[in-house]
């Protein structure tokens, strides 16, 4: 891993959950996308994030122990390799109390030229704040 962690708190909403009873699988995702944002508009220059957006191109998800209602949780990315169109992203989610992991992320995000709405080369800038050298 190597490469410094973001973390996004997060309270669990009544919303959240699902008919079992615990977050519905679907909200880690909105989380992991959540995070990613976050990370991306709190590090990358103004400038940048004026010329770039991120679209997905892949997501997995291991889901490992349930978030149940009135928790708190802890997101927490990272950035992994690259190639050209292609920057993996790393997300775990544990619970705040006990650190407890509950579900582990890889998601590879493609760099999308805002004007051109096509898949984009970026500036050294941004490859060496979202990629690491395995």
């Amino acid at each position: 891993m190597g490469a410094e962690r973001f973390t996004l708190h997060i309270d669990i909403k009544p919303e959240d959950i699902d008919m079992q009873g615990h977050v519905n699988n679907i909200v880690y995702l909105r989380w992991v996308q959540e995070a990613a944002i976050t990370h991306w508009s709190t590090i990358a220059p103004q400038n940048e994030q004026e010329k770039l957006i991120w679209v997905v191109r892949r997501h997995e998800i291991d889901y490992k122990k349930p978030a149940m209602p009135g928790e708190s949780i802890l997101v927490r990315t990272w950035i992994g390799s690259a190639s050209r169109l292609a920057f993996d992203r790393h997300t775990e989610m544990v619970r705040a109390s006990d650190l407890r992991l509950l579900a582990l992320a890889r998601t590879v995000w493609c760099p999308i030229d805002r004007k051109t709405g096509r898949p984009t080369d970026v500036s050294p800038e941004i490859r060496s704040l979202f990629s690491v050298v395995p």
